[in-house]
């Protein structure tokens, strides 16, 4: 009379056991703009091409690989709730992703619920850029505070006067604030960050990763330094907040130099924005280069 109970209690176990598995699995959302000329590099995409990878070397961690051209522009509340971590991926379409289609995803960064991971060119995405924005108007707001307390500020936020273009070595480093005096209050003008460089070269040439935090988790299992075999390169200042963690930096043979994955804490939630890349190099089947982004995935998810 005692097997049937017994066997009810070692199916309980196993259901539950399932059940703690799934609870426990990283929801990634994979968002590619699916560009033709990823085909040098992706039979399938490079979006699916990270999500494959990822499928191959964490099961804790499921994948939905969505596109620019899916309704809603694959950024559903029901795909942006079932998320825990965004990876992006964008480069000659960014500015068919409004600020108004961003906000609904960095909503849900800012309040903790949603990471964000930018690869490469993903700098000049619309969320990395409203990110970009966000922080550089709460930077600036605890800046004043901090220095000129007690008075009443009135903020101009101004963008930069071109999307999309490139800052020369000689422009002053943005964000920056110019701050004034109006009688008995303070009026502030802040320019928001480029979110660019003023180099770049697309010869596929290799880069030097160099590990800067090798304590921090998204550095786990890396070597102090590691060649990212085919590349772009880019080279600072990039006008960006100041990030609250640099874990990496990458050097190139020819001299540049570029903070290669750095931090920043979003609100409640967290920005990644990890350098090594280019749609027609094959930087996402280097088991490296996937190493960095489980790492980072299981970060956020911890």
């Amino acid at each position: 009379m005692k097997t049937p109970h017994l066997l009810y209690c070692f199916i309980a176990l196993i259901l539950a056991q399932v059940s703690t598995r799934a609870a426990e699995q990283i929801h990634v959302l994979i968002w590619d703009e699916r560009q033709p000329r990823q085909s040098e590099a992706y039979a399938n995409f490079l979006g699916n091409e990270i999500a494959v990878q990822l499928k191959a070397v964490a099961d804790d961690i499921e994948t939905r690989s969505v596109a620019l051209d899916d309704p809603e522009q694959g950024l559903s509340d029901e795909n942006l709730d079932w998320a825990n971590v965004v990876i992006w991926w964008g480069h000659v379409r960014q500015n068919e992703v409004t600020p108004e289609t961003a906000e609904r995803l960095l909503s849900r960064v800012r309040d903790g619920k949603l990471d964000l991971i930018a690869l490469h060119s993903a700098h000049w995405s619309t969320p990395f850029v409203e990110a970009m924005n966000w922080r550089s108007r709460e930077d600036a707001r605890a800046h004043i505070a901090k220095t000129d307390p007690g008075h009443i500020v009135t903020f101009e936020m101004v963008p930069p006067p071109r999307p999309y273009t490139v800052p020369a070595h000689s422009s002053a480093l943005t964000p920056a604030i110019f701050c004034y005096k109006d009688g008995a209050n303070y009026k502030a003008i802040v320019y928001l960050p480029w979110c660019c460089f003023p180099d770049y070269r697309p010869d596929g040439r290799p880069s030097t990763l160099a590990v800067k935090l090798a304590e921090h988790p998204i550095a786990k299992g890396l070597p102090a330094t590691l060649q990212v075999r085919q590349t772009e390169m880019y080279n600072e200042p990039f006008h960006v907040p100041a990030p609250d963690e640099v874990v990496f930096e990458e050097t190139w043979e020819s001299g540049e130099h570029f903070r290669a994955g750095m931090l920043w804490n979003i609100g409640q939630g967290k920005v990644f924005y990890f350098r090594p890349g280019h749609e027609t190099y094959p930087v996402y089947k280097q088991p490296e280069m996937i190493s960095v982004i489980v790492n980072a995935v299981r970060y956020f998810g911890q």
